[in-house]
């Protein structure tokens, strides 16, 4: 029997004897995760962005935890007034409205939250549900540009002080494309003094079509509450084998820190500036996503280096970039993702 048939056996299996948190609904996307050392857990994930294919990498991710390590999964997607998946939508909406994420409010069900979102303008009672989230002291897992993830006023503060999403919760914010723009890929490098971090285990050979952004001034560097624990170094190409350009320096792309809202309770947090859709094709970079799952979880003595983080069922993402037409990215129900 093949892997895919074990896992899919085992998913189904779950269906049957295990309830998930959330209802079924048009709206979203659940997945049960059964037996695993993930069993009991749910993470919500969210795919809210425009550039990276978030819509196909995230309901990738959650069939992947769910069928192989146990965790329950829902996916929630940034979706358009006729209730379709969009990420062609305007930042700001043309309309000077909202977006809209149906299902935040599950947030509250949540044990970890994965967020893949893109200058999100949304209207206050669901920005609420993640000001509730962040005061938690539930852990966070950031992609790529979740760090510039909200638009609009995020009147989020602690102890009256204002906080900036990027900076202050995920420890950095996009400044600029440091490799080159959809021209140069990223080769990851595991950070010598912390190659023994769990979440590094069995981890090699990170690699992706998409590029090392900056998130921190030149002449600085993280701030002190971060452990970078992977440094992107642009290639001159996009392809897997290109040279390091040596015009680059590499820079910091994975790292962890924590995070304390008005709740008290610090959260662990791990961001990682790579994730493209495309980028998740991957093993080496679903490893390092699935080890800081884990990680976040508190469930670090679970890791083992040799972990399945093999695709669930075909995985096929359109490029990265805004030619909507060229590349085939058009509005679908959340179910065309399942």
């Amino acid at each position: 029997m093949t892997r895919s048939l074990v896992a899919a056996c085992l998913l189904l299996a779950g269906c049957a004897t295990h309830n998930h948190p959330v209802p079924d609904d048009p709206r979203w996307l659940t997945y049960p995760g059964g037996d695993g050392p993930g069993r009991g857990k749910h993470i919500v994930l969210i795919a809210a962005e425009q550039e990276y294919r978030s819509e196909q990498a995230l309901p990738m991710l959650a069939r992947l935890l769910s069928a192989r390590h146990g965790f329950d999964c829902t996916v929630l997607f940034a979706q358009n007034a006729q209730g379709l998946v969009d990420p062609t939508q305007k930042t700001p909406p043309e309309d000077g409205g909202h977006h809209d994420i149906p299902g935040l409010e599950h947030l509250r069900s949540a044990d970890l939250l994965i967020l893949f979102s893109r200058f999100m303008t949304l209207p206050p009672q669901q920005l609420q549900c993640f000001f509730d989230y962040l005061d938690s002291g539930k852990p966070l897992l950031a992609i790529r540009t979740a760090n510039h993830g909200f638009s609009g006023p995020f009147p989020y503060e602690v102890g009256g002080k204002k906080v900036r999403f990027g900076e202050d919760v995920l420890g950095g914010t996009f400044r600029a494309h440091h490799g080159g723009w959809h021209h140069e890929a990223t080769r990851g490098l595991l950070v010598d003094a912390h190659k023994d971090h769990p979440i590094l285990r069995g981890v090699d050979d990170v690699w992706g079509p998409s590029d090392v952004y900056r998130t921190y001034p030149e002449g600085q560097s993280l701030p002190a509450d971060c452990t970078a624990l992977v440094l992107g170094q642009p290639l001159v190409g996009r392809g897997h084998d290109d040279a390091p350009n040596t015009d680059k320096e590499a820079l910091p792309i994975a790292w962890t820190k924590t995070w304390t809202g008005n709740g008290g309770a610090p959260a662990r947090v791990f961001h990682v500036t790579m994730g493209s859709a495309r980028d998740y094709q991957s093993a080496g970079v679903r490893r390092l996503t699935v080890n800081a799952v884990y990680w976040c979880l508190g469930l670090e003595d679970r890791i083992v280096p040799d972990a399945d983080v093999d695709l669930v069922g075909p995985y096929e993402p359109l490029p990265s970039g805004f030619d909507y037409a060229k590349l085939g990215v058009v509005p679908k129900p959340p179910a065309a993702y399942r």
